[in-house]
């Protein structure tokens, strides 16, 4: 009983040393100055990322099922009320007491529990929490037959910064003045579909413009994934995750 007790302190003493969220986790990692941030795609918008024992969740959707195994979140980073970013039964089941970041129009979609623990992040916005400066991009259609979609001002693209590694997530846009004036963008996640967001060469000229050292393309169902990646310089990495 003695030994199955000092094993039983040793392996929580090692879990607790390594982290626990690091160790649930698996996905593509990319270095940071406060060690490795592990991405974890989970279905069309929706991702996970661990960084220094904290994990965050991105759109969660899709029902808690297909979070299983993963670790709870810290934080969750919600961008827009389409039902493919916002799903109250998942966000129910999930939240725990993590912290919600959304813009205004998704907060007032939340139950009254949830939305008492949301912060408000309308575009331009900053904040610095839990070690992550973030930072409220705008995401909205251009093009005419598109404008229905996604009103300028309603949702939030973001800029997260990780151990000085900053990482872009565009939400549902185009390819809009407020992206190509993103510096320093070390990961991207860019979207593309039509008719709500952008054709694959509008997605890849963004990318251009934008030269991320790595680009995950994301929310493209129905497109020419290898249209995209042919398009995109070389130089870009583009990693493609188990998104469908």
């Amino acid at each position: 009983m003695k030994t199955y007790s000092r094993i039983s302190a040793m392996l929580f003493f090692l879990v607790c040393s390594l982290g626990v969220n690091a160790q649930m986790l698996t996905g593509s990692t990319v270095p940071t100055e406060q060690g490795e941030l592990v991405i974890h795609p989970v279905t069309h918008a929706s991702f996970v990322m661990a960084w220094d024992n904290k994990t965050i969740y991105v759109d969660p959707v899709g029902g808690v099922g297909a979070y299983d195994g993963l670790p709870r979140p810290d934080l969750i980073l919600l961008t827009d009320i389409h039902g493919d970013h916002l799903d109250a039964a998942t966000l129910t089941g999930l939240a725990g007491t993590a912290l919600i970041i959304a813009p205004s129009a998704v907060k007032e979609q939340l139950s009254p529990a949830l939305q008492a623990q949301t912060l408000t992040l309308q575009n331009g916005a900053v904040t610095e929490r839990l070690g992550v400066s973030l930072e409220a991009i705008p995401m909205y259609n251009l093009t005419e037959d598109r404008l229905q979609f996604h009103d300028k001002g309603r949702g939030n693209g973001y800029v997260a910064t990780f151990g000085g590694t900053r990482v872009y997530i565009s939400g549902d846009t185009e390819d809009i003045p407020e992206m190509r004036a993103l510096e320093n963008i070390d990961v991207a996640f860019v979207c593309f579909n039509l008719p709500y967001t952008m054709t694959e060469d509008q997605a890849a000229d963004a990318v251009n413009a934008l030269r991320p050292t790595i680009v995950y393309p994301y929310h493209y169902r129905g497109s020419d994934i290898a249209l995209f990646t042919s398009l995109v310089d070389e130089g870009i990495e583009v990693r493609q995750g188990d998104w469908y």
